[in-house]
């Protein structure tokens, strides 16, 4: 049960729960501006709410749109010209990202971008752009972003930070096509740091968990040698 308003007025207080329809009537008629003000209020913020989800699909399709031209320059391996455009018309990742912020196109503009820096030995702008990925619970995209991001730290020496997100890659996927193959990069990480025993639990993992894996097929040899 709702209870009672402490704040409400002396004479509200004081009607009976039989009140008269007359009393109701005078209530409503000497407030109704305020009633009117709050009624317009929720009608205003209803309208909103139905008027952002419509811009947000047309921006979303725009964004689309927009994002096309970064995609085709980056199939054909032209970075920087997927990521600051190509001077003209066509925009990069990185104004996609910007013009349409918020929409699901901009935050796998990231993604590309990330990829982009990466592979034109930007480490840093690629960590940032991996750490700033938004990532859902998929499979595939998700898990291979993590472990990107994991090898941009390998890459600066981070063998731990590395090791420790090729893991959590790996338990993302939870699948035998990738999560053998980031734990076999973990095993393998450990082993050049000396830590045989860290990597053989890595590789008896893969041998139990992922039967049907390609990476299971030869990790017998790989526990051999990290058990001597």
């Amino acid at each position: 049960m709702a209870k009672k308003n402490q704040k409400a007025p002396v004479a509200e207080e004081q009607i009976a729960l039989d009140v008269q329809l007359n009393k109701s009537e005078k209530f409503i008629e000497e407030n109704w501006k305020k009633l009117g003000l709050g009624l317009l209020a929720i009608i205003v913020l209803v309208s909103a709410f139905f008027i952002y989800r419509h811009m947000a699909a047309n921006k979303e399709i725009d964004a689309q749109k927009a994002i096309a031209a970064a995609q085709t320059a980056f199939a054909q391996q032209q970075y920087e010209q997927a990521l600051n455009g190509d001077g003209a018309q066509a925009a990069g990742f990185l104004k996609v990202m910007k013009d349409y912020s918020g929409t699901k196109t901009a935050n796998l503009a990231k993604l590309y971008a990330a990829i982009c820096y990466a592979n034109t030995d930007k480490v840093d702008d690629a960590i940032k752009m991996y750490e700033d990925f938004s990532q859902k619970d998929d499979q595939m995209v998700s898990p291979a972003s993590i472990a990107a991001l994991a090898n941009c730290y390998v890459k600066k020496g981070n063998n731990d930070k590395g090791v420790e997100l090729l893991i959590k890659a790996a338990k993302a996927a939870n699948n035998d096509a990738v999560s053998p193959v980031f734990l076999f990069q973990a095993g393998q990480i450990y082993e050049a740091d000396g830590k045989a025993d860290k990597a053989l639990e890595l590789y008896k993992q893969i041998k139990k968990d992922y039967v049907q894996s390609a990476v299971n097929q030869d990790i017998d040899k790989y526990i051999e040698r990290a058990t001597k």
